[in-house]
């Protein structure tokens, strides 16, 4: 698409092997770097983005003109340091901003794949990531972190390549998907396919998209990002510019107004078949599964330092589920450290400005360099 032309990509000609068998090479993954690399290479931080996240996690996205999601965090004297660090982001295969995914050219029919695109595995996606390291000479990270779907992407890489950065710091996640976030995805997928203008995956061949199908399923994932007590507080049943009830299904209350705002809104700037296959690859994640003794397993031998962050109001990974993936740590002897930030933003608390959470993150990473930099003096 023209829109995608001048955005930043790799072409990665390494085969890779997917979880589904199907091996593919030469496909494009777009990303997005802030700061600069030093000479020594020893600051790169790699951050991974969420379900409906991009490459542009700061500044201007060119595409959406919008700022990018974590620019709270990233840039100039911010938790992430631009004048330090150099921070890295890539959109994920599967997604729709740049990187190989369903809208893109199926040379073999001349259209779009659609749902000729095979399905992707959160461990298929942190592979492509990391031929982007290779490319750009960085043979161990100071830091990886990422939140929601981040952090599983965060968890599986420190799995698969374990001597690949120094420190870690998942954010609001899980090591699997529990049954209610699966079923949460399906009802956003269903969403979408309920949708006659979906077509089976086909809308692109009459250059639409599923509009009213992807709304539903946008506003599904702001209502699982919030608090009760963070809705309540900003919404209560305030009504929506009038003193009373219009007595018709038009947005009364705020909440609906807003939900519908953020759903249409959504439209704009995502592909839905992308949806489709990006939940899903979040639905298989179970880092437990992929190792015979479990999760504990999976970090055995691993010498990177966690911190492991969550959110007290955070009812989509749960507090306790944070703490399930700092105890298999615990148990395969490593440096873990964690942190529940008290809030009521709900799963979206490391999407906003949140003090404490901010400062958390600082004052690790910045430890961590001083660390590293020791570390590869000896």
């Amino acid at each position: 698409m023209e829109k995608y032309n001048n955005i930043k990509k790799l072409i990665i000609n390494k085969p890779l092997k997917l979880d589904c068998g199907v091996t593919i090479s030469d496909y494009p993954l777009a990303y997005e770097t802030y700061g600069n690399l030093n000479r020594s290479k020893d600051n790169a931080i790699m951050v991974f983005h969420a379900l409906t996240g991009d490459q542009f996690a700061s500044g201007k996205n060119p595409v959406t003109n919008k700022d990018g999601w974590w620019s709270y965090v990233i840039g100039p004297n911010k938790a992430l340091d631009t004048n330090k660090y150099f921070v890295i982001c890539a959109n994920v295969i599967g997604g729709c901003m740049g990187s190989w995914g369903p809208s893109d050219l199926n040379k073999d029919t001349n259209h779009p794949y659609g749902l000729d695109f095979p399905v992707i595995t959160i461990k298929d996606i942190v592979r492509a990531q990391e031929s982007l390291l290779d490319h750009l000479g960085i043979e161990k990270l100071l830091c990886a972190t990422g939140g929601s779907m981040g952090g599983m992407q965060l968890l599986q890489f420190c799995a698969t390549f374990p001597n690949k950065t120094f420190s870690a710091i998942p954010i609001a996640c899980s090591a699997s998907h529990s049954a209610q976030n699966i079923a949460l995805n399906e009802l956003a997928r269903q969403a979408i396919m309920a949708d006659p203008v979906w077509d089976k995956g086909k809308y692109f061949l009459k250059n639409t998209q599923p509009k009213n199908g992807l709304s539903v399923a946008r506003m599904v994932g702001h209502i699982s990002y919030l608090s009760e007590k963070g809705m309540q507080e900003k919404f209560g049943r305030k009504l929506q510019e009038r003193g009373d009830y219009d007595f018709s299904f038009n947005a009364d209350f705020q909440v609906e107004s807003y939900l519908r705002h953020q759903g249409f809104a959504f439209v704009e700037r995502f592909d839905a078949n992308s949806i489709l296959y990006i939940t899903r690859a979040m639905d298989y994640f179970d880092l437990s599964r992929q190792y015979k003794g479990g999760l504990t397993e999976a970090f055995k031998n691993q010498q990177t330092k966690f911190l492991v962050i969550s959110f007290s109001s955070d009812w989509l990974y749960t507090t306790k589920e944070n703490k399930d993936t700092v105890i298999a740590l615990n148990a395969a002897g490593t440096d873990v450290s964690f942190a529940e930030i008290k809030t009521d933003k709900g799963h979206d608390s490391f999407l906003v400005d949140e003090p404490e959470f901010l400062k958390t993150i600082k004052g690790f990473i910045d430890s961590m360099h001083i660390k590293f930099k020791n570390e590869k003096r000896i």
